[in-house]
């Protein structure tokens, strides 16, 4: 999808199929709409009892004008309170005005944005940016279109209406939201291509080609490489599968020469059987939503990239299969990692943590500034925060709380979960260094723990997706049912901000 912006004072003539209008509940409960030309006021006077302000809330009416906007749609953002809308607020308001233009079969859409704001008007022209081209994604690549009485409509276009004053600013945030979401977008394909097209070779290949599009170095290794490199541990996830397994590297090299990079690591387990350890059947389809983690570091590492952001930033993504082949690593099998440790493999099904484990290893080799992986890593985050937010864990109370900061701004929000000694204990083997799982109590700090043995002294930070990367859409008007790109936006902000 393509999005400009055009300032305020252009709003009567802008000629558009559709324009959306925000309605917001004041403090006093009063419907606030924002000044609106004498063009246009009419229009809001001819609906004024039927608007409420409630979130999504829409009122549609035509203009009957063969210039400017044929239709207008009020759609409600909430409660503004005394401080204004918030940036996720705009996002949905944005994204709730792609939907209906896809209801009425038009292919662009306007968005006038709210005059109350909690966030500037260059955070909320790009949310507005971000909530378009996030709404007007959609997964067709592997539909044929027989059978289908009539074909959905793609939103191809969009336009943000900003306050003329800060047209110029508005104008580079609206260029940063559309780069920043078709990163997002970029990740949601990856994750919504079955197992037999998603194979770690196939990730590795759209890794090299998005790398061509952002001027990225990109390497990848195969087993023999990982052989040399001692990466037992990833080794013995993939030997269940004929799918050879893959370590992708991507650079941006934005900064300093010799200046230490920023490292994303992402989970690339393109499906997930289980193992010996087997899954049940029901459900497992969506186990190819396993490499979200890594969909999204490639995908971050493209927008870095076409951004120019100004620091050097290094993504690594390990990526196999894990199956139940004759060779299948079985329960009670000893690995040795990377650096050295010996695992006492309890569940086949934690598999994920193996392969970061010689991943993060790798990355140490890096000396990087800072460290941050993200993975759909335990059920466990599933049941303490639901599909809300992804759970954070590090070592570093900066950087976590850097990355909540920017999970808020991005509405791609993580909580985080303590690290504590305690834990370490239930990870003891009789037979190896460690075991590969501490049984059901605080799983999703045990598996945190489980990575911290491999990062040395870096500071690093953790986000488990598990709820949060792939879902029905509940009711986010941005997303619809599958893959998510979570948690593409918020890593990318996080660069952004160590980069200034």
């Amino acid at each position: 999808m393509d999005v400009r912006s055009t300032p305020r004072t252009q709003l009567e003539s802008l000629v558009t199929p559709l324009l959306a209008i925000p309605v917001a509940k004041g403090a006093d409960e009063a419907i606030h709409v924002p000044p609106l030309p004498e063009g246009l006021t009419e229009f809001e006077a001819r609906v004024r009892s039927d608007l409420t302000g409630d979130t999504g809330s829409t009122v549609v009416v035509r203009s009957g004008s063969a210039e400017g906007a044929v239709r207008i749609a009020f759609i409600g953002v909430g409660d503004a309170g005394s401080d204004g809308v918030d940036a996720e607020a705009v996002r949905r308001f944005a994204a709730r005005a792609v939907r209906v233009a896809e209801e009425i079969h038009v292919d662009e859409a306007a968005v006038l944005l709210p005059d109350a704001l909690q966030v500037s008007d260059e955070a909320a022209a790009r949310a507005a940016a971000e909530g378009m081209v996030l709404a007007a994604w959609r997964f067709r690549e592997l539909k044929t279109g027989v059978g289908e009485t009539r074909a959905p409509v793609s939103v191809a276009r969009g336009v943000v209406v900003v306050p003329t004053s800060s047209a110029d600013a508005a104008e580079g945030a609206v260029e940063i939201g559309e780069v920043v979401a078709a990163a997002e977008n970029a990740a949601r394909d990856l994750q919504s291509r079955p197992g037999n097209v998603a194979t770690p070779s196939h990730l590795a290949e759209e890794a090299r080609r998005l790398a061509d599009d952002a001027g990225l170095e990109v390497e990848v290794l195969g087993p023999r490489d990982m052989q040399k490199e001692r990466m037992g541990a990833l080794l013995a996830v993939a030997q269940g599968s004929t799918e050879e397994p893959r370590l992708i590297i991507l650079r941006h090299q934005g900064g300093k020469p010799g200046e230490k990079p920023l490292v994303l690591v992402g989970k690339g387990l393109t499906f997930d059987a289980g193992g010996i350890s087997i899954k049940p059947a029901k459900g497992m389809e969506e186990m190819k939503f396993d490499m979200s983690g890594g969909a999204a570091v490639i995908a971050a590492m493209w927008a870095i990239g076409r951004l120019g952001v100004a620091r050097n930033v290094v993504g690594v993504v390990p990526s196999s299969e894990n199956l139940l082949g004759a060779s299948a690593v079985k329960p009670g099998d000893v690995v040795t990692s990377r650096n050295g440790r010996t695992v006492e493999v309890i569940n086949t099904d934690a598999e994920g943590r193996l392969i970061l484990a010689d991943a993060l290893d790798y990355a140490v080799g890096m000396e990087p500034e800072a460290m941050v992986d993200c993975a759909t890593l335990t059920g466990a985050v599933v049941i303490g925060l639901g599909h809300h937010a992804s759970a954070v864990l590090g070592t570093d109370d900066t950087l976590v709380q850097e990355l909540r900061d920017a999970g808020d701004r991005t509405g791609e929000r993580c909580w985080p979960l303590p690290l504590w000694p305690e834990f370490r204990t239930q990870l003891e083997s009789t037979t190896a260094d460690l075991k590969n799982v501490g049984g059901r109590p605080g799983g999703t700090i045990t598996a945190a723990i489980f990575l911290r043995e491999f990062v040395g002294d870096v500071p690093w930070a953790h986000l488990d997706i598990a709820g949060t990367a792939y879902g029905d859409g509940g009711k986010v008007p941005y997303r619809r049912n599958g893959g998510y790109g979570v948690p593409t936006r918020l890593l990318v902000e996080w660069v952004r901000g160590r980069a200034g």
